[in-house]
Order: C-alpha cells, then sequence, then structure tokens
C-alpha cells in the first residue's frame, strides 16, 4: 500500500542456506509450517522440498499454506504474482498442505472452476480436498450473503478420514460484517490465528473459524476507529493510518469474544 519499499527478496539459495543452518544445529524439529506471500517460482519449490523433509522429521507436522496469488476487484479477478507461480502451487505445493487458506480467486485459479454459487463453492472445496489438504478454508468471497450486502462470506470443509477408512466432510459458512477501508495484511493475519485456532481447536473447524474471523472483526473494527480519528473528519485515512492495530488488539486475538458465529452446512 505505500509508494516505496526498501530491502531484498530472499531467493531458493539463500532459504535453503537457512534451513541448512537449522538441520547442522538439529534443530528443524517442528510441529508447524505456515507459508504466505512469495513472488519466485524456485523458492516455492524449495519450500515443498523443505516441508516434505520436515515431515519425515514430524509426520505429524502441519503445513499451512496461504497461497497469495492475486484477488478481485470490481468483480475482475487479476494476478499480483508472476503467473508461473500457480502451477508450482497447484502441482507442488497443495498436494503436502494440510491446510489451505485461499480466497475464492485464488481457488479458482488452483481448481480452474469458476465459482457463481454456495454450491460451486462446496464443488471446488471438494476439487482442493482431492488434491491434498483436509482443511480448506475460502477466506473471502464476493457470493451473496444471507444477511445480506453489507456482509462477507467465508467458507471452510474439514474433511477427515475416520478409524474405519470413510471419509467425514464438515463445511461451515462464516459471514462477517464488511469494513469500508482496504486494509494490507488481513489474508496473513486469518492464516496465522487459523492456525492456531486449528491447533486448540483440531476436531472443530466451526469454532476455530468463528474465534478467528471474530478476532479479525474486533482488530479491523480497532483500526477503522483509530485511523478515521488520525485521518480527522471527512478525511480518507492513509496506508501508514491503516496499519493493522495488532498490538493493541492482543487480548482480542488471544481470547476473542465470538461476535461471529459460523453456520454448519
Amino acid at each position: 500500500g505505500y509508494a516505496h519499499w526498501k530491502g531484498q527478496v530472499l531467493n531458493s539459495d539463500e532459504l535453503h542456506e537457512l534451513y541448512e543452518g537449522l538441520k547442522l544445529n538439529k534443530v528443524n524439529r517442528y510441529d508447524y509450517v505456515l507459508t504466505g506471500y512469495t513472488r519466485d517460482t524456485s523458492f516455492l519449490a524449495m519450500v515443498v522440498d523443505i516441508v516434505q523433509e520436515l515431515k519425515q522429521q514430524n509426520s505429524n507436522l502441519v503445513y499451512v499454506c496461504d497461497p497469495v496469488m492475486g484477488d478481485k476487484w470490481n468483480g475482475e479477478g487479476s494476478m499480483y504474482v508472476p503467473k508461473d507461480l500457480l502451477p508450482v502451487y497447484r502441482d507442488k505445493v497443495v498436494p503436502v498442505a494440510d491446510i489451505i487458506t485461499p480466497n475464492q480467486f485464488e481457488a479458482e485459479l488452483l481448481t480452474g472452476r469458476k465459482i457463481h454459487t454456495e454450491k460451486e463453492a462446496l464443488e471446488v472445496m471438494d476439487m482442493l480436498h482431492a488434491m491434498g489438504p483436509e482443511t480448506v478454508v475460502i477466506t473471502s468471497s464476493d457470493l451473496q450473503a444471507p444477511l445480506g450486502n453489507d456482509y462477507l462470506i467465508a467458507l471452510g470443509s474439514h474433511r477427515k478420514t475416520k478409524a474405519d477408512g470413510t471419509k467425514m466432510t464438515q463445511r461451515i459458512r462464516v459471514e462477517s460484517p464488511k469494513v469500508d477501508a482496504v486494509f494490507v495484511g488481513t489474508g496473513d493475519l486469518f492464516a496465522a490465528m487459523l492456525l492456531a485456532w486449528t491447533h486448540k481447536h483440531p476436531n472443530n473447524l466451526k469454532v476455530a473459524c468463528e474465534k478467528t474471523v471474530s478476532a479479525m472483526q474486533h482488530v479491523l473494527q480497532r483500526t477503522i476507529k483509530s485511523a478515521k480519528v488520525q485521518a480527522g473528519e471527512g478525511n480518507k485515512p492513509n496506508s501508514a493510518q491503516l496499519e493493522l492495530r495488532m498490538v493493541q488488539s492482543k487480548k482480542d486475538i488471544e481470547n476473542p469474544d465470538i461476535i461471529v458465529k459460523a453456520t454448519v452446512l
């Protein structure tokens, strides 16, 4: 959201070197891996190699992937990463992920299917399950919310294989109030909190999503309120004023009041 940015983009060699350091010190046993915005195909391919190796160290490791590729503006989707990342996500990353958090546009890219209805969204989530992940959350969509136009729909699906080999799927819909501003970093916050709450509630996607989305609402409401005060009456808040109020929302992140309920479908 800013006019200028500086610094370096980590490449796959540098990532590999960091990982080698962890390995040499035998501190490469993890419970979770979370990845988000990436611009480079070789970096992404290296992430897959590392996740596979970490899963050999700990077969219970959970890999949470936010496949950040693009979004929709006024109904039109566009990618804001190089197009050659799509096949890497689709063919290599998603198959090793346990939890994925695409938005509607990214879910459509990964499956090659457009979503116009909730039924189609559920079918797309089934296609994503078939690719590997047992938990799929479409974090935002332009579907019509039953509660009305002022609400945004997120959909979740958790597929578990029971001891007898049968598959069980829990699906939920979450409707949260729209906040009239463009924030940066909401997807990262969503994926991180979903990781935390699915860890606390591994077999209850409904509760995990309610806590995640409620905490998001607390953060966004606090952010917009504070941004408006800083901008002054009648002025549009700028990027700096719309920085997510994470630190100020510490209590809401740790123990959110459930202000958004999920519907089991």
